[in-house]
């Protein structure tokens, strides 16, 4: 059984249609990657799968659990976290605030000094407010706070965009790191090559339908299926 089960969920955005029977599973120590063009309904399935959008029908199962309909605290405090494409830190909190916070409800919560192995610059900037974070110290808090929490599975909202390429790098090595100690991830990204870099599986979404799945080398060895459905 897969740790993370989507089944023929439809998603509407008031009387729109977004989602359309779209299935999905992620085994447990897997990363798997949702890529599509911008509009294709990707971040609307990771909002589906956390609760933060109620599919009209379907089924959504974390760990053999029926999750759908549960409101995204619960799915939380059941191993999942969700680090959205804006982040939502608290700006007026500090580092270690932030994450002291995260680990409060946890039941089994990392200590500061674990995270900061992951990320040593945010144990520099442990005393910043959030407001003073640059934008790749921002997405780096943001997972931190996932991490802490010692999730099941994390779900990852294009964590590249908007980021200098020094700063992916350092994000794309931190999460190739989780991938090889076992972390199970899905992540949503418009950087095609960074996702597929630390990816066991991949899912292309197109217009609310799920069009493709293999594996990042059978979708690199097919150029037509990556202009089609990717632009590159």
């Amino acid at each position: 059984m897969s740790l993370l089960e989507i089944d023929a969920i439809n998603t509407f955005y008031g009387d729109s249609h977004i989602l359309f029977d779209v299935s999905m599973e992620v085994g447990r120590n897997e990363v798997v990657a949702l890529l599509g063009r911008n509009g294709a309904g990707k971040t609307t399935t990771l909002r589906s799968i956390m609760g933060v959008l109620a599919p009209k029908t379907g089924r959504v199962r974390l760990d053999g659990h029926e999750i759908q309909g549960r409101p995204p605290y619960e799915i939380a405090r059941m191993g999942m976290q969700l680090v959205p494409e804006d982040r939502a830190i608290f700006g007026q909190l500090t580092v270690e605030e932030n994450l002291r916070l995260a680990a409060l409800s946890a039941e089994k919560a990392w200590s500061l000094d674990r995270v900061y192995e992951f990320f040593p610059r945010l144990k520099e900037r442990r005393r910043s407010g959030g407001r003073q974070l640059s934008g790749g110290e921002q997405q780096m808090l943001a997972i931190a706070r996932a991490l802490i929490r010692d999730a099941q599975i994390i779900l990852l909202d294009e964590p590249f965009e908007g980021l200098a390429p020094l700063i992916v790098r350092d994000l794309v090595r931190i999460s190739r790191e989780l991938a090889e100690q076992g972390r199970t991830i899905l992540v949503v990204e418009q950087n095609v090559v960074a996702a597929l870099s630390f990816s066991h599986r991949v899912y292309v979404v197109n217009n609310g339908h799920v069009v493709w799945t293999g594996t990042p080398a059978a979708l690199q060895a097919d150029p037509a299926l990556m202009k089609t459905h990717l632009g590159v």
